[in-house]
């Protein structure tokens, strides 16, 4: 069984079992969320889609961690007119991994 979920304005395709990074949730390590912007649930040749979403279903998920990302450096330059910028980010992430899909 899979699910496409949304979370922190991006979708993602999860299956029970999985580990995934996602945008910073609030909550503790080792507790467990509910994620219940579900898109769409499938099993086998059975798919449910929802207008946005399916109605009654939900992913629990288990936190691991958080972190940071890899830095992202970022150069600006304009030929000929002296200008440079530098700078860089490191996106905050939350590690989860699914346990359970109910569609």
């Amino acid at each position: 069984m899979y699910a496409v979920i949304k979370t922190g304005g991006k979708q993602y395709r999860v299956s029970a079992g999985e580990k995934l990074k996602v945008e910073t949730l609030v909550a503790d390590v080792g507790s467990e969320v509910t994620l219940d912007e579900v898109l769409m649930v499938g099993s086998g040749d059975e798919v449910k889609i929802g207008s946005p979403r399916v109605e009654g279903a939900t992913v629990k998920a288990t936190v691991l961690s958080h972190g940071r990302h890899p830095k992202i450096k970022i150069f600006k330059m304009r030929r000929r007119k002296h200008y440079q910028r530098h700078q860089g980010h490191r996106q905050n992430y939350t590690e989860i991994r699914i346990d359970a899909i109910a569609g």
